[in-house]
């Protein structure tokens, strides 16, 4: 392996954000480790696949082992993995907290601890997340309590990473998008989303991806929270 070339692990790699960071890697020659519950082998030899819930710490586990086994170091995580649960504050139940801390809160903390432990042993390496807008500007008719607690805890956290981390090489950033066009948002309900923000459209995979590239490549940023958002954080 060429010294040009990193080894990053993408989680919800299996459709829409996390698909395209995959593509966007490999088209730049690096090699992938895209996990989720639903990722399907690949017969890319530079992608190795592994399935499991993210919020299992035994997944963050054996997606760091297989990394360092087949490709022999980690250079970059992605912490794609999220769901979104949109429920007024009083509705949401036991099991809506649970299963959304679970995933967004406890499928950052365990890989993130085990990949920045592997980047120590390289010398350097880089943290990078997916956050959500609405933690800076909360939407009227778009209930996002619970985004709000798990994705600003993580962009909390992305900052102190940043700090703790600084000297030794590794970096942490995050992005934090607007309302892109995935698989969760159906086509009729495009024209709506799209005016909830100032540019007046809904976001694409491709400008979420491309903020992830910069942040991968710009050596001298970390502890940044890139809104990437159609001007939402800015205001209305």
């Amino acid at each position: 392996m060429s010294n040009s070339q990193k080894v990053i692990i993408v989680t919800g790699a299996s459709q829409g954000i996390g698909a395209g960071v995959v593509e966007g890697f490999r088209a730049l020659g690096h090699k992938v480790v895209a996990t989720s519950r639903s990722i399907q082998p690949s017969t890319d030899p530079d992608i190795l696949t592994v399935a499991g819930d993210i919020a299992d710490p035994a997944t963050a586990e054996r997606v760091v082992r297989e990394a360092v086994a087949r490709f022999g170091r980690i250079d970059t995580l992605v912490n794609n993995a999220g769901i979104f649960v949109a429920k007024p504050f009083t509705s949401y139940t036991k099991e809506d907290y649970a299963q959304v801390v679970a995933t967004n809160m406890s499928g950052f903390f365990y890989i993130s601890q085990l990949a920045i432990a592997e980047m120590e042993k390289n010398g350097g390496g880089h943290v990078v997340s997916v956050t959500t807008s609405l933690v800076d500007h909360a939407i009227d008719g778009v209930p996002s309590v619970m985004a709000s607690l798990t994705k600003g805890g993580i962009n909390a956290a992305t900052k102190s990473i940043a700090i703790e981390y600084a000297k030794r090489g590794i970096r942490a950033n995050a992005v934090s998008p607007g309302i892109i066009k995935t698989p969760m948002h159906g086509a009729e309900t495009h024209d709506a989303l799209g005016k909830l923000h100032p540019v007046g459209h809904m976001g694409e995979i491709s400008d979420i991806v491309q903020a992830i590239l910069y942040l991968d490549s710009a050596s001298f940023v970390t502890g940044e929270i890139l809104h990437v958002d159609g001007g939402q954080s800015a205001g209305h």
